[in-house]
């Protein structure tokens, strides 16, 4: 099976997962949207969180 990689291409994460789950069989490489919301200003717990859900979301949606 060949899978192709497709990149953010700067929408945000909520679009580019959407476009993701629609194309069966491609899974991505989002650093801008996998970056979002992130903060050096956020304590390690909360950054952990937001980093957590976006690589969850990614993963889902590359998983269809």
């Amino acid at each position: 099976m060949i899978r192709v990689l497709a990149l953010s291409g700067g929408y945000t994460r909520a679009q580019a997962t959407t476009l993701l789950a629609r194309n069966h069989g491609v899974i991505a490489s989002f650093s801008r949207a996998l970056t979002e919301g992130l903060s050096a200003a956020q304590s390690p717990a909360q950054f952990n969180a937001v980093l957590d859900e976006a690589i969850n979301a990614i993963a889902t949606a590359s998983r269809t």
